[in-house]
């Protein structure tokens, strides 16, 4: 598949990875859950979540908060302390140096797709219950969508651009997509960039049940969580954030950085079709991933590999299935990490595309947790029960998210 000769070839050298999520707090740790188990280790039934058909969902294990102070813990929601953690981690695994580098050329982008909902919901009982004047001046602050990226900004004094992302499900993706535009044009040199949530929210899992995109396996909550399963019945809400430093390939070179792997294509699109649904022929998927291997100039020959968005819904997983087969036929190993991490929202991309990074390097597909039969409607080669060693230079990681936001990202090895 040849490119417009108007845009050249591209590649950001992918030099360090965060991870925070259910299946563990750091890279190593997650990496070895999701390869070598095929249940979360991070389930819980909080307090918020009570009563309803799905009152459960994975989580961090442990307490984030005490990693901050006081003062910090003031500044920031769940959701930004995560991708903080996420983004403190990236940037020590590729070797950088805050105190040392060029502040005015680090770029930070960081996705969510509900921000600070949780934090904004306790504010609310305090209104009702305790009167205005009680409610916290940090309200406005804390639940705006960009509160993630800016205390990342904050806390790595990164004084480049920045961007709070929402395209829902597809945010995480679509901020490393960015990132990698923003090192193209040379307005940055390094840019930290993935997606955070913790959408521990009664409203927003009242308003999931109510649409039937919750699993109500209560009675086993670590597996029900099942893409691509012939009995899975919706997916489990997840918190966690997946943060990536990437960099101007010449930048890493010259500071003798170990490159993981390079981005080297990005496509997105919209189904323009409904708020919720995706188009029923997925063909808004198809053009997200058909421009991200135009952009890489690959084929689906090329790809050995799909990390694909994978939520355990009825519906998304078929259109998926039967999309990837269209774009690159039968023989890509598919998988989806999220019976690991729990569906999480907006950071969800990110994280999955960290997982696609050490696929890449360990040659090593992780198996879909909990897949015990692939639904015959999905016409692709899933790994299921324990991962599974494969030659691969290319790997493909898909997103499909609530408004009809679809991107999808071609890796190739460093």
């Amino acid at each position: 598949m040849k490119k417009s000769s108007e845009r050249q070839p591209y590649s950001a050298a992918v030099t360090g990875l965060g991870l925070v999520t259910a299946a563990g707090v750091g890279v190593r740790e997650n990496w070895h859950q999701v390869t070598h188990f095929n249940v979360p280790s991070g389930v819980g039934h909080p307090e918020e979540l009570r009563g309803l058909p799905n009152d459960f969902m994975y989580l961090v294990d442990g307490d984030v908060a005490s990693f901050f102070d006081a003062a910090e813990r003031r500044l920031m929601d769940r959701f930004a302390q995560l991708a903080v953690l996420a983004a403190r981690e990236a940037v020590k695994d590729a070797g950088l140096h805050t105190e040392s580098w060029e502040k005015d050329r680090v770029a930070v982008i960081v996705g969510t797709a509900n921000g600070g909902l949780p934090f904004q919901g306790e504010q609310h009982r305090v209104l009702f219950e305790r009167g205005p004047s009680r409610v916290s001046p940090m309200t406005a602050a804390l639940t705006a969508g960009n509160n993630g990226a800016a205390s990342v900004c904050r806390d790595l004094q990164a004084t480049g651009p920045s961007l709070g992302l929402n395209t829902t499900c597809a945010s995480g993706t679509d901020a490393i997509g960015i990132a990698r535009e923003l090192l193209r044009t040379g307005l940055c040199d390094i840019a930290v960039a993935g997606g955070t949530e913790s959408s521990c929210s009664r409203l927003l899992a009242a308003s999931m049940c109510k649409m039937k995109g919750l699993s109500t396996r209560r009675e086993s909550p670590t597996t029900a969580c099942r893409p691509f399963d012939i009995d899975r019945d919706g997916f489990v809400l997840g918190e966690g954030s997946g943060m990536l430093v990437l960099e101007r390939p010449e930048h890493a070179r010259d500071r003798g950085a170990r490159v993981r792997a390079q981005v080297i294509g990005y496509g997105a699109s919209n189904d323009a079709y409904a708020p919720v649904a995706p188009h029923p022929d997925g063909v808004g998927g198809e053009r997200a991933l058909r421009a991200a291997m135009a952009d890489a100039d690959v084929s689906g020959a090329d790809i050995g590999h799909v990390n694909a968005h994978g939520t355990s819904t009825v519906v998304n997983d078929i259109l998926e299935g039967m999309m990837l087969h269209r774009v690159l036929g039968a023989h890509p190993l598919v998988t989806s990490t999220k019976g690991m991490t729990g569906h999480t929202l907006g950071a969800a991309g990110a994280i999955e595309t960290a997982f696609a990074v050490l696929t890449l390097q360990h040659q090593l597909v992780p198996p879909t947790a909990n897949l015990e039969k692939t639904d015959p409607q999905i016409p692709v080669e899933t790994v299921s029960k324990v991962a599974r060693s494969a030659k691969l230079n290319c790997v493909a990681k898909t997103s499909l998210g609530f408004g009809g936001h679809n991107s999808a990202l071609i890796i190739s090895r460093g």
